[in-house]
């Protein structure tokens, strides 16, 4: 038998804290689905069973199984790995999810030629959801695969390193320091940059980016004891707001509109969350927008908002949306669209031969939304991009079907989130949202489009499925008091 130990007050599985133990089973059940690229379905009768033991003691949580069924059950498919005479080269320009499962897909479907991943990151491919759950995080505790793994495997990750051109016609990429990278076919994963404040002072000492494991550690240190003020009220800047209610001795939130998230998951839900925070002494300064930023020697002071409010601060956090990082792609022929993102076909094909994209830096056609031109940036989609982009590259022909999913943690609560409801016209929900235990449907056409739920679990995983198979969830369905259709 062995034990898994995890800190219940920093959360299973990305920072999900669960008072119930079925709850924590079918946590676990969908890390699994999530490692093992099995459906949910797949994943519950497979694993549920087998979790001989869940306990919560002491403020964490001890799972067991046997050891026999974990080595059943390796974390790892099998992979071939690189051979010398092989002279083809696949490049991943980019050190994402979309890359590194890219590279992993390449070899476990036999391709022995070079795999050379590229990323102006100082680590490896690492978990990067995580640095706004958990700043103060040990570099350690996020990188995906380990130096080992990826020596044995013959995937050469270059850290540091950052493309500045492309040349379609030669087959080569400039590096910024000079060097020269040549391939047979290129994965574009290079993902998106946090957008920067335009503001008066944006410049001073303490206004503060995330994007980067360096910059997590910076903000956390930065804040602590000291006032913080957060611009953006979607889920990066809520999530850090949500981390620094502990860490800062004041913590004030700017947003554009009447609540957080009202743009993608509604002032229901919105307003809840704005509560939860409240009840941690966060201020909210919303219908609002930064004038300036004002300083003394160089460093933030206070800041100015539109309304002539005026907020003291020490620290300010810009939360306010991301661009793709697509600029050194002027010039290589490669389709952009007008908001930079690299525009790919199903099979994440792009316009030039060869050339494929996949992830947060990418305008694709999705299917469960009749092929509308989208831009996601969720984890998951990243990964199924880049599964999608590695088997063409091997002609092994294969569209991309995956429906959105994604969570956000706050305060120890996740909200999940399925689908895409972007034009959304109605809500139907489930359950009380000022309980905090609810399953939200977004309606158009008649049709769910997208679902977001908290303590409803596990709902969202399961209309994940049913939309991923093609079936269409009707507004009568969700409004009948039988959801046995959910499969739960």
């Amino acid at each position: 038998m062995i034990l898994f130990v995890f800190p219940k007050l920093k959360g299973v599985f990305k920072g999900n804290c669960f008072e119930d133990v079925n709850d924590i089973k079918m946590a676990v059940v969908m890390e699994l689905q999530r490692i093992k690229e099995e459906s949910f379905q797949e994943c519950k009768k497979a694993w549920q069973t087998r979790l001989e033991k869940v306990n919560v003691r002491d403020g964490k949580v001890y799972v067991s199984i046997k050891i026999k069924t974990l080595k059943q059950t390796r974390r790892v498919k099998e992979m071939c790995s690189v051979l010398p005479n092989i002279t083809h080269t696949i490049l991943l320009v980019g050190g994402g999810p979309a890359a590194l499962v890219c590279a992993e897909t390449l070899r476990q479907n036999c391709y022995q030629g070079r795999i050379v991943m590229v990323t102006k990151d100082t680590l490896p491919p690492f978990d990067k959801p995580k640095l706004s759950k958990a700043m103060n995080v040990d570099r350690s505790s996020i990188v995906l695969r380990s130096s080992g793994f990826f020596q044995q495997y013959g995937i050469e990750v270059r850290t540091e390193k950052e493309a500045v051109t492309v040349n379609t016609r030669d087959k080569a990429v400039t590096m910024k320091d000079g060097g020269v990278l040549r391939y047979d076919q290129l994965l574009i994963s290079t993902g998106c940059r946090a957008k920067p404040l335009s503001c008066p002072g944006s410049d001073l000492t303490g206004v503060k980016l995330l994007q980067r494991y360096e910059d997590a550690k910076d903000i956390d240190a930065s804040c602590l004891g000291r006032k913080a003020v957060v611009v953006g009220t979607s889920f990066i800047g809520m999530e850090v707001a949500s981390y620094l209610v502990k860490k800062a001795s004041s913590v004030s939130i700017v947003g554009t509109t009447k609540y957080p998230y009202e743009r993608s998951l509604g002032s229901e839900i919105g307003n809840m969350t704005m509560q939860m925070l409240e009840e941690h002494n966060v201020k909210f300064y919303m219908n609002d927008g930064i004038a300036e930023i004002r300083g003394e020697n160089g460093s933030v002071k206070e800041v100015l908002l539109k309304s002539g409010t005026l907020l003291e601060a020490e620290v300010v956090i810009a939360g306010i949306g991301v661009i793709p990082n697509s600029d050194f792609l002027a010039g290589s022929e490669v389709e952009i669209d007008s908001k930079k993102a690299v525009v790919v076909d199903k099979f994440m094909r792009t316009n030039v031969a060869d050339v494929f994209s996949a992830g947060d830096v990418t305008s694709f056609p999705l299917t469960s939304r009749g092929d509308q031109r989208v831009n996601v940036g969720h984890w998951q989609m990243s990964q199924a991009q880049g599964r999608v982009a590695a088997l063409n590259m091997l002609n092994i022909p294969t569209k991309i079907e995956s429906v959105p999913f994604f969570w956000t943690v706050l305060l120890g609560k996740s909200i999940r989130y399925t689908g895409y409801g972007e034009g959304y016209t109605e809500l139907v929900f489930k359950g009380k949202v000022e309980e905090r235990k609810f399953l939200a449907f977004y309606i158009k056409d008649d049709t769910v489009v997208a679902a977001a739920s908290l303590m409803f679990d596990p709902a969202v995983a399961q209309l994940a499925e049913l939309m991923a198979a093609g079936q269409r969830i009707t507004k009568a369905q969700t409004q009948a008091e039988d959801l046995s259709w959910l499969q739960m």
